[in-house]
């Protein structure tokens, strides 16, 4: 278990101080729930608070709207950096209440927060900030940089950023997520870590449906096109591809079974009569593979299978990538640091009020309400190792990465620590899943994220005051990381994206507006770039 030192007590006393801001500050993230690429007010919200704080700044960091990059200079040093998320998900808007229901004002097909990156987000900020605070008064010398990422859920800034030359001088970082899947609960993350990640947007047009069918091969149309045979369309293009991928995937996973794709219409038809063809429709894949081999491969048969819907439908087609990220790095001497200082803070307890809402959930569900209706393991440490041992339980042999994060584009230019701290989730019989709502409301009530949030901001504050003082542990960690990136060498992965990279912000994604009828969620329309 880790010592506490000068800097680590300040870290700890600095964060249970301000315990009831962080609360407060959690709660404006989560209400803002705004989703990929749209997140302006939350991103708004974290340049003024850390400008505020002594920062500086520098806003739309990477070409990207929503990101920023927060430097914090005390002398020379190592520097050192962590970052917040804040992008939500659509459709899944829940209120922070024990039944389901939106926020009010609000459909159930708003963004709302899922993992919850709010939680992440204002964990990391307390980190650094009770570190800058710590290295204020106890004259400790370096760089704190916070990054602000957008758009995790695409995968998207990350990449940008590594792209873009904005990780080249860091020495170290710590990532944070509140943990997802079980046994990865209050621990550090070993040997397998994310992989493969790809996400682009395939667009069908179709500009003159009216020459589908002519008269005769002379290109001559016929004269009254309102009532013309006229092309299938967009829509119709969108679906055959949609369905020629499908048939791809049976034909594709048994062969391999290590990786997946899911898929999101960003814009369908656009036709305002019921005679009219549907002019433009667009269709976003996120790819998650095991190596870069099988995304080439998967992202090689889509292009073969647009084309062909292109065809059929009377459509043109384009594709447009969103992101491209690495597979993450191991690094064992950070895992083992972090998870040193993860024992030295102890794992998240629920108290009285948090178990008085979940019994108000067991209720409104037709359970019993538990005596301890938190589930054990959220109360508890795992060691990193033991950890692996029991994911490497259920995994093939050949698959060497799990889950889909682009955190892992800080392990290709600095020794990374991934930091899992529970979420609350809570218990049942093992023949009972919860619904959807259960997660999403517990993550966006205080008495039950809260914990969340003190236990990983203490984490990870006490990680980076390591990482600033203890040169024998940056250097162990910087060998490690020079082992196994192979950086200076041709084992090295240089970042997917080209260094000049423009992210496609301006496509149809969903997000919030504004009108006469007050502030409102859809899915936004515009004219070709």
């Amino acid at each position: 278990m880790a010592i506490v030192t000068a800097g680590k007590g300040l870290v700890l006393g600095w964060v249970d101080r301000h315990a009831a801001q962080l609360s407060a500050w959690h709660q404006v993230i989560w209400h803002y729930a705004e989703p990929a690429l749209r997140e302006y007010k939350s991103a708004a919200w974290y340049v003024r608070t850390l400008q505020d704080a002594g920062f500086d700044v520098e806003v739309g960091s990477g070409g990207m709207p929503t990101a920023f990059v927060a430097t914090f200079r005390h002398g020379d040093g190592p520097t050192i950096a962590t970052y917040a998320e804040y992008d939500a998900v659509p459709g899944q808007c829940q209120a922070a209440t024990p039944h389901a229901g939106p926020r009010a004002g609000l459909s159930r097909h708003a963004a709302g927060h899922t993992d919850p990156h709010s939680a992440l987000g204002i964990s990391a900020l307390a980190g650094a900030l009770a570190t800058k605070a710590a290295m204020q008064e106890l004259g400790i010398r370096g760089t704190l940089k916070i990054f602000g990422e957008p758009a995790e859920k695409l995968r998207v800034s990350k990449p940008v950023h590594a792209a873009k030359g904005y990780y080249d001088d860091l020495d170290a970082a710590v990532s944070f997520h509140p943990h997802w899947s079980l046994p990865m609960c209050n621990t550090t993350v070993w040997d397998t870590h994310c992989g493969f990640g790809y996400n682009y947007v395939y667009t069908f047009s179709c500009a003159a449906p009216e020459k589908w069918l002519t008269l005769d091969r002379s290109g001559k149309t016929r004269r009254n096109v309102h009532y013309a045979a006229r092309a299938p369309g967009a829509t119709d293009a969108l679906m055959f591809f949609h369905h020629l991928n499908e048939s791809s995937r049976r034909s594709m996973l048994p062969a391999t079974g290590l990786w997946s794709f899911n898929e999101a219409i960003l814009t369908a038809g656009q036709a305002t009569a019921d005679n009219l063809v549907s002019q433009l429709a667009e269709i976003d894949y996120m790819v998650r593979a095991n190596s870069q081999g099988e995304a080439d491969a998967i992202s090689a048969v889509m292009d073969i299978n647009a084309a062909a819907a292109a065809k059929a439908g009377f459509c043109e087609w384009k594709k447009t990538w969103v992101s491209k990220s690495r597979a993450g790095l191991a690094n064992h001497t950070l895992a083992r640091a972090g998870y040193r200082n993860l024992e030295l803070v102890g794992p998240p307890s629920w108290g009285p009020e948090a178990i008085q809402v979940a019994h108000a959930i067991q209720r409104e569900l037709g359970l019993a309400p538990l005596e301890r209706p938190f589930l054990a393991a959220t109360e508890t440490l795992i060691d990193p190792q033991a950890a692996e041992a029991a994911v490497r339980r259920f995994l093939p042999v050949t698959q060497n990465h799990l889950g889909s994060d682009d955190y892992t584009e800080y392990t290709w230019h600095c020794p990374t620590l991934r930091l899992l701290v529970a979420r609350p989730e809570l218990a049942a019989s093992p023949d009972y899943d919860y619904p959807g709502w259960v997660p999403n409301a517990l993550g966006g009530i205080p008495a039950t994220i809260d914990p969340t949030i003190l236990i990983a901001a203490k984490t990870i504050g006490a990680t980076l005051i390591d990482l600033l003082t203890d040169a024998a542990l940056l250097e162990e960690a910087g060998a490690e990381f020079v082992e196994r990136s192979g950086i200076g060498s041709e084992r090295w992965q240089a970042p997917l994206l080209p260094s000049d990279f423009q992210v496609p912000h301006r496509l149809r994604w969903p997000e919030y507006v504004t009108t006469a009828r007050g502030e409102e969620w859809c899915i936004p329309w515009r004219e070709d770039e």
